[in-house]
């Protein structure tokens, strides 16, 4: 996990550097998801505000606290953050159960699931007897799949479809 520490309008001590170090260090093991923190420390005219911004792969969390001391806005800020994590985990192991408890109730057996055969009916002709060369014409301009025509004077009906290798084949009855 990468910190990058950062001061507005003040000095980083080496001391709060050490107590932000020891705290982290105290929520290793609930920040194992962070990539990168950064803390942000800034000092105002009658405040002190402490914010910690952690990074993961996801989302990130963000905590900003002040007081007049920057000592104790800081340690508001790792309270806080540590409830937040706290918090983050409950929500998404609550998540995971209720999810897997939802699939168990609505799994059916393999037995009981049958195929129904659903026909869809389609336009993918046309009434007017044509030549072939206008059947590809007629064809190419609907951009179907298949389109069936009777061949001009003729009595027999076609049918005209595109192959997956871009050229065309045609089924005539004998």
């Amino acid at each position: 996990m990468n910190v990058h520490y950062t001061a507005r309008q003040m000095q980083f001590t080496p001391d709060l550097r050490e107590y932000c170090e020891k705290r982290f260090k105290a929520l290793e093991k609930l920040l194992n998801f962070a990539t990168g923190v950064d803390v942000i420390l800034s000092s105002g005219k009658n405040r002190q505000q402490a914010e910690i911004h952690v990074k993961a792969k996801g989302a990130g969390l963000v905590v900003i606290e002040e007081s007049h001391v920057m000592l104790n806005s800081l340690n508001l800020a790792f309270d806080s953050l540590e409830k937040k994590v706290k918090k983050e985990r409950e929500k998404y192991r609550e998540k995971k159960r209720r999810g897997s408890r939802e699939r168990k109730a609505f799994v059916l057996p393999v037995e009981a699931v049958e195929r129904e055969v659903r026909i869809v009916r389609a336009d993918y002709f046309t009434a007017k007897p044509l030549t072939l060369e206008e059947a590809l014409i007629e064809f190419n301009l609907t951009k179907k799949e298949v389109l069936m025509f009777r061949r001009a004077g003729e009595e027999n009906w076609a049918v005209l479809f595109r192959r997956r290798d871009g050229r065309y084949g045609l089924v005539e009855p004998e």
